[in-house]
């Protein structure tokens, strides 16, 4: 009976270090968002959001927009993704890895506002639930900075 390769615990510092720089330098909104990743693993994807003015929503509560939150969670989803992905192909340079994501895009985004987004910094983390050969399937969860639960998400990615 054929093995299946065992998944990675750990990626190398060379791709991490060009995830982060995808994540917070090459992608101009997710500047905007001032997303920060934390850490990536190929199960989980982890990144940090501090408030600014540029993202307030409702300015009496000096609460985050909707579509700030929504960004986030698609854009952690997306890094998952890639994630797993590269979790996959770890015999091939970190170069090669990273153009394996040029296909990857949002299909579907399902996101359920629990609580309002008042706060000065914000956690997103990303999980992916099934990575198929064309489609891919995440939760995510925006958290305030006490770790409270403000949004639930869930999203598909086309992976191919």
């Amino acid at each position: 009976m054929p093995q299946t390769p065992a998944v990675p615990t750990a990626f190398e510092p060379e791709f991490i270090a060009a995830m982060r720089q995808l994540t917070e330098e090459l992608i101009s909104f997710h500047k905007v968002l001032g997303l920060q990743l934390v850490s990536v693993t190929p199960q989980e994807a982890q990144a940090r959001m501090v408030m600014k003015p540029e993202l307030v929503g409702h300015f009496g509560y000096n609460r985050l927009h909707g579509g700030a939150i929504s960004a986030a969670l698609d854009a952690m989803g997306g890094v998952a993704v890639m994630a797993a992905i590269a979790a996959k192909h770890m015999d091939e340079p970190v170069v090669q890895r990273m153009q394996r994501f040029a296909r990857l895009g949002t299909i579907d985004l399902r996101v359920d506002f629990l609580r309002q987004g008042i706060g000065e910094v914000f956690s997103v983390q990303a999980r992916v639930l099934r990575l198929g050969s064309r489609v891919a399937s995440t939760r995510m969860e925006f958290l305030g900075e006490d770790g409270t639960l403000l949004t639930a998400g869930a999203a598909a990615y086309i992976v191919s």
